[in-house]
């Protein structure tokens, strides 16, 4: 039974750095690519989980998994354009001022339209329950939101590498001024990677509302567990990122089950290992400024 219920664990673990993943990318990208240190990044995941309560009332869940991230990439199409336009070629501590001052400014903002008192997010009908694998128990809905960081991942890995538009981007990471020389412009396509960026941590707050709690700090609690897992995936590494979510996400899950009270903890060592031996992270790239 203590193999059984530590295989659990260890899948819980990967629904866990899913939800990670979702924020981690775009948070990657965006600095990657722009050289943003966006600390406002969380506002979007909380944003995205109270607008899927309003969706939710009309539209039901399933509808709310395309319509939330949407509406939170039209803001983020206004936010990459009147904001973080400004700071593509500044100091990078100034975009970090001002993103975090963003970020407080977006929690009151939800205390002031939602109010403080956490709010429940009820999961869909058809994924309550256990699904039973032999001895294995597995949530259905948990399994659910896995499959669906599996897809959106998918998705995300054949824009950036089977299209034009993803080429750009991985040169504009490793060589932007070989892509200036080309006479590509980077600040054009910065439009859709801040519209995927916000839209993906969006669909975290949808997908995660129903079995965390919503509330006004949501978004500052995850930046930092999001951080971590840029850190230590990478920049500039989409596999770098992706495994090292599903890394911190198990390493907590298994941490949890042998000693509770180091699960917090679990991720920084973690970090800190990785860092002594990958000063870049685990499958991170040289990354030059943005121009």
């Amino acid at each position: 039974m203590e193999i059984v219920y530590l295989l659990e664990q260890i899948v819980n673990g990967l629904v866990l750095g899913g939800y990670y993943l979702l924020l981690a990318m775009g948070l990657s990208l965006i600095f990657s690519v722009g050289g943003i240190v966006n600390l406002s990044h969380g506002a979007f995941y909380a944003l995205g989980a109270y607008l899927s309560l309003e969706v939710i009332k009309y539209a039901g869940f399933g509808a709310s998994l395309f319509i939330t991230p949407a509406l939170v990439g039209l803001i983020g199409i206004a936010f990459e354009r009147f904001l973080l336009r400004r700071f593509y070629t500044a100091d990078p501590i100034l975009s970090l001022l001002v993103t975090f001052g963003l970020a407080m400014v977006a929690e009151q903002a939800l205390r002031m339209i939602w109010g403080s008192a956490p709010l429940p997010s009820g999961m869909p009908p058809q994924f309550k329950g256990n699904l039973m694998l032999g001895e294995f128990m597995f949530s259905k809905y948990r399994l659910f939101i896995l499959a669906v960081v599996i897809c959106v991942m998918s998705g995300i890995w054949l824009l950036l590498h089977k299209t034009s538009f993803g080429r750009v981007v991985r040169a504009g990471i490793q060589k932007p001024d070989m892509v200036a020389v080309l006479g590509i412009r980077l600040q054009p396509y910065m439009v859709t990677v801040v519209v995927l960026g916000v839209a993906s941590a969006a669909l975290g707050g949808v997908l995660f509302g129903p079995i965390a709690i919503v509330h006004p700090a949501m978004g500052i609690e995850i930046m930092t567990v999001a951080f971590v897992v840029v850190v230590i995936g990478g920049l500039g590494s989409f596999w770098g990122v992706v495994l090292a979510a599903f890394l911190v996400g198990v390493v907590r899950g298994v941490t949890t089950h042998f000693a509770p009270a180091a699960s917090e903890a679990s991720m920084y060592i973690l970090m800190f290992l990785v860092l002594m031996l990958r000063p870049r992270g685990l499958l991170g790239e040289r990354i030059e400024r943005f121009e």
